[in-house]
């Protein structure tokens, strides 16, 4: 079962332990504090700290306090490389108390390797995408055994800062769930670059074709995020018969040789290689 994103304040969820602070990490931490979470609630765990992390310390965050000096922590929030996260986890074990919840955001790491360093512990899966750091993510998310109703909406409530959320209760969808979303950005990227080269290869100044390129994928986008029609309903309402977009679309959806049997076989391989670095 699902739920849609929501938007709910976070003045009364805690303590939080944000364990890296990159570029995921900080933008959920941007959003958490738009909605109310207090920095003096806020424990920062980076070695390589920004610029802008440094200023936020300046506002009551504590950054990088000595080991052993918070307790109490209610939410633990892992947005570490999934390379570290053998050694991120032996040491933050400690911090695990009970009624301790860790949301883990670090791609391929499974529940089971959690619970491995962490036996008994609450734990959240979650897997964001980029969009996250303009509020405009979507992230899937799969709960453990010991997670409590109160634990998942404060997961829920800290998720949906970024965007929009979903639940599933079936953690072997998440490699699928990484191909679609987790990598999806990068294919509409692509598909941005790749018709920029075609109004090129049309004649255009490859200025022109680039910002018509950009602003007709991030046009359509917002367009299919604010209509209630789905993706099929819109790309036929702007399909004229015999016109223009039916002769490019006769050779997008051709048969072996179209985008829909691209796209299944690229997102296989995400899917797989999504396994294959779980182990």
């Amino acid at each position: 079962m699902t739920t849609k994103s929501e938007t709910t304040r976070l003045d009364n969820i805690g303590i939080l332990a944000l364990i890296g602070a990159g570029k995921m990490g900080s933008a959920m931490l941007e959003g958490w504090l738009a909605l109310g979470l207090d920095p003096r609630n806020v424990v920062v765990i980076e070695p390589q700290p920004s610029p802008e992390m440094i200023a936020l310390s300046q506002k009551g965050i504590a950054l990088n306090p000595p080991a052993g000096a918070v307790s109490n922590i209610a939410t633990i929030v892992l947005a570490v490389k999934p390379q570290v996260a053998a050694e991120v986890m032996s040491s933050i074990a400690a911090s695990v108390e009970p009624g301790t919840l860790v949301l883990s955001i670090m791609a391929g790491k499974t529940l089971g390797f959690l619970q491995s360093a962490m036996p008994n512990a609450a734990i959240i899966r979650a897997m964001p995408n980029t969009p996250a750091a303009i509020g405009r993510g979507i992230t899937v998310a799969v709960p453990n055994a010991a997670v409590t109703a109160e634990q998942k909406q404060r997961a829920h409530a800290l998720l949906a800062a970024s965007g929009a959320v979903e639940w599933i209760s079936d953690e072997s969808l998440m490699d699928a769930v990484t191909a679609v979303s987790g990598s999806g950005p990068a294919y509409v990227f692509l598909l941005a670059e790749a018709l920029a080269r075609a109004g090129v290869a049309a004649g255009l100044p490859e200025g022109l074709a680039a910002t018509l390129a950009r602003e007709t994928v991030a046009g359509a986008g917002e367009l299919l995020h604010r209509s209630s029609l789905d993706a099929a309903t819109l790309r036929k309402n702007v399909t004229s018969p015999g016109g223009t977009t039916a002769a490019a679309l006769e050779v997008l959806m051709q048969g072996d040789g179209g985008l829909d049997p691209l796209m299944r076989d690229a997102v296989a391989a995400a899917t797989k290689r999504s396994r294959d670095l779980a182990g």
